[in-house]
């Protein structure tokens, strides 16, 4: 493990996998839960090429590769301050020859990247449609929650291209906009695979849902069983803190 100089507001968190660490900086934005739950969803094989859109501070491939040890994993992320925290992230935990991370836009992904190329992309992508009360859409917790950058179409339209035929595609959002996500996959040839819903309490509504789909994948969904995030006021399910890795 390298040494690596953190700058102003930055820390370095504990992944609790292979010993990794990530630097992040909560004056801007810190991965959450959404992003842990996600790599605990998605499967990948050690032959796999994989391409996180949107990546933030790195935290899917990082855990991806800790997970699955994927042949070479990529980050695109358009903030370029997050991106530089990626890298130097990767750096940190030894992972250059594994990991790159590209400063780029999503909705221009098929022009870095060459068509059909990867065999999983993975997505924790802005939730918000509206716009409302966004007092500076430039801050990076705007650009993260919101779709100021980017929309939902342009990510499933971006994954289509790029994934393989055959090629898996993760992506955590909201149940809310269910209807949507699942219309636009089946548009662009996504075959809804998988889904699990996450709820906060066994008695609340969810408020987040998994999805994996398949490039040209057939028509069958497995909906699984309903993933429970906390027993009581902070103390986690057993599987939660499983895939947390405590």
């Amino acid at each position: 493990m390298k040494t690596i100089n953190l700058k102003e507001n930055e820390r370095l968190d504990d992944l609790q996998r292979n010993g990794y660490q990530i630097i992040q900086n909560p004056e801007k934005f810190c991965f959450g839960m959404d992003a842990v739950l996600l790599t605990g969803f998605a499967r990948a094989k050690t032959t796999d090429r994989l391409l996180d859109l949107g990546t933030g501070t790195g935290i899917i491939p990082i855990l991806m590769e800790a997970k699955y040890h994927c042949a070479h994993l990529t980050g695109l992320e358009i903030q370029e301050e997050s991106a530089d925290m990626a890298a130097r992230s990767v750096a940190l935990n030894g992972l250059t020859s594994k990991i790159d991370i590209i400063t780029g836009d999503i909705k221009e992904a098929d022009k870095l990247f060459e068509s059909a190329s990867f065999d999983c992309i993975t997505c924790n992508p802005p939730y918000m449609i509206e716009q409302h009360g966004i007092t500076n859409p430039e801050a990076p917790k705007a650009i993260a929650r919101h779709e100021i950058k980017c929309t939902l179409e342009d990510i499933i339209g971006q994954t289509a291209k790029l994934l393989k035929p055959g090629g898996h595609f993760f992506m955590v959002h909201r149940p809310f906009r269910l209807a949507e996500i699942m219309t636009r996959l089946s548009e662009n040839k996504l075959e809804p695979k998988r889904m699990q819903l996450v709820y906060p309490y066994v008695d609340k509504e969810p408020n987040m849902v998994l999805i994996e789909a398949v490039r040209g994948g057939r028509p069958r969904m497995t909906v699984e069983k309903p993933l429970i995030v906390f027993e009581k006021p902070g103390v986690y399910m057993p599987e939660i803190r499983d895939v947390y890795g405590y």
